[in-house]
């Protein structure tokens, strides 16, 4: 079984979101199920800090050395950083998805759609 922190928010397609900071700031990673799925993550293109996305866009992907997954902006906003130290060890994803391994930050725009987003308990249902 996957690990599914319950203070977390999930997407249908599988990224993580940490909850608001004060500056309305959330991390985004993949989930401990979709990094087992990928297998070794050997690649990781970043979105472009200062981008505007919505809910739903396709905002980079990881590369295995099974396939090429895009990532999906769960939410609606900035990027306004990315994690860097992937590019030197884009496996990290796989040993700490929900910790080091993260992908980026978003400045949740106000009409974010953080709120649509799964609860722990959903996305356990969803990926079984």
């Amino acid at each position: 079984m996957s690990n599914v922190p319950a203070e977390l928010k999930y997407s249908a397609e599988h990224e993580w979101i940490a909850t608001a900071d004060s500056d309305s700031v959330v991390r985004i990673g993949i989930t401990d199920f979709a990094q087992d799925a990928l297998g070794e993550v050997v690649y990781v293109e970043h979105p472009e800090v200062g981008a505007t996305v919505s809910a739903g866009d396709v905002v980079g992907e990881v590369e295995s050395t099974k396939s090429v997954s895009d990532i999906y902006a769960p939410v609606s906003g900035e990027i306004v950083k990315v994690n860097e130290a992937l590019d030197d060890e884009p496996q990290t994803i796989n040993s700490d998805p929900y910790g080091a391994g993260w992908l980026f930050e978003v400045k949740l725009a106000e009409d974010s759609g953080l709120d649509a987003l799964l609860s722990a308990e959903d996305y356990t249902k969803q990926v079984g």
